[in-house]
């Protein structure tokens, strides 16, 4: 293969891995948006997110962009390398959640709430698999987990599990909604995240195989 045509294959492979990375935000955040309007319980980080907010008056995105600035000081301890992939988690999730939440109205009803929840679970799934697919590095709260994860020795299972219960209990504590909606959301987005990595997955240069999912589940499935 030419200079040229490695070059142009370079480039849209870049240009691929910024749209999912970004789209991938936007949609995380718009998921997020959707389990809030949903009102039968957020995931982990958002139910934290939720009870700040209720507690300091600012909206849920702003929260988190706050929450997940805070995280990412926690990585410096920790030496943990933030990537573009990172500090845009940061911000884009947020921004999207806030302006989801601007648009679409709380869902009337339990025949209503149900399919907004699914499809703010299903939709986060997606999200999932197309900015970890993307390769610009974890997000603040999963940098987080493997930091710990390494200067504990700790599985990444308990590392995860026990910051996951201490984000909800403290979050539903401060008025953090917790239901049926936390509970499905746990069960489902470790399956879902491994489909759709699978689906999005971006192979480096000079790959054929496009399986990214394949990688220890440490390093492929992220809670926000």
């Amino acid at each position: 293969m030419s200079i040229t045509s490695d070059g142009s294959g370079s480039r849209r492979r870049l240009s691929r891995r910024l749209l999912q990375l970004y789209v991938g935000l936007a949609l995380y955040g718009v998921s997020s948006a959707l389990l809030v309007r949903g009102g039968l319980g957020l995931e982990p980080w958002g139910v934290l997110h939720q009870g700040l907010a209720e507690l300091s008056g600012l909206t849920i995105g702003v929260v988190s962009i706050i929450v997940g600035a805070v995280v990412l000081l926690l990585w410096i301890p920790l030496r943990q390398k933030p990537g573009l992939g990172t500090v845009s988690n940061v911000f884009v999730v947020g921004v999207a959640m806030d302006g989801t939440l601007a648009v679409v109205p709380d869902a009337p009803g339990l025949a209503a709430q149900i399919p907004v929840m699914v499809a703010g679970i299903v939709l986060n799934g997606v999200a999932t698999g197309l900015y970890i697919a993307a390769r610009f590095g974890p997000g603040p709260r999963d940098g987080l987990m493997t930091g710990l994860h390494r200067v504990t020795g700790r599985s990444i299972r308990l590392v995860r599990t026990a910051i996951e219960v201490a984000v909800v209990l403290t979050g539903f504590l401060l008025g953090g909604s917790l239901g049926v909606g936390t509970v499905v959301y746990a069960l489902s987005i470790g399956p879902l995240a491994q489909l759709f990595l699978r689906v999005f997955a971006i192979p480096a240069p000079g790959e054929g195989s496009t399986v990214v999912a394949g990688r220890t589940p440490e390093q492929a499935i992220l809670r926000r």
